[in-house]
């Protein structure tokens, strides 16, 4: 790893941290985080107080990689599976954990695509 990745990663997870420190999933209204790597991204829903992932869909699934497209297609295509997955559980209400990485690109079209599918956040 390069000194610029390896500085960039540990950038993101200060952000990340900071951010964490400030949003807590409930049952009433868990945390829906975000993994954004180069090729991918994986969404969980999750209730931190028990600790437990509720439910979870990530663009390496097969399903979503034989649809295809751009990244910010796929993205769209992903919040609104897991808005779909999370309302069939009951949860309409989430906290949205973008990870430290920037509201921009796929990180903003999967929270679009995910409001527009019903959950609240």
């Amino acid at each position: 790893m390069s000194k610029i990745s390896k500085e960039r990663r540990e950038s993101r997870l200060v952000r990340h941290n900071r951010v964490r420190k400030k949003i807590h999933g409930t049952a009433e209204r868990p945390r829906l985080s975000l993994y954004r790597s180069n090729k991918h991204l994986m969404l969980q829903v999750i209730n931190d107080d028990l600790g437990v992932t509720i439910t979870s869909v990530s663009s390496n699934e097969p399903a979503l990689r034989a649809a295809g497209g751009s990244t910010v297609e796929v993205a769209k295509a992903l919040g609104a599976t897991v808005a779909q997955r999370a309302q069939a559980i009951g949860v309409k209400k989430v906290v949205f954990d973008r990870g430290g990485y920037l509201y921009h690109g796929r990180v903003a079209a999967v929270a679009e695509a995910a409001r527009e599918a019903g959950l609240e956040f």
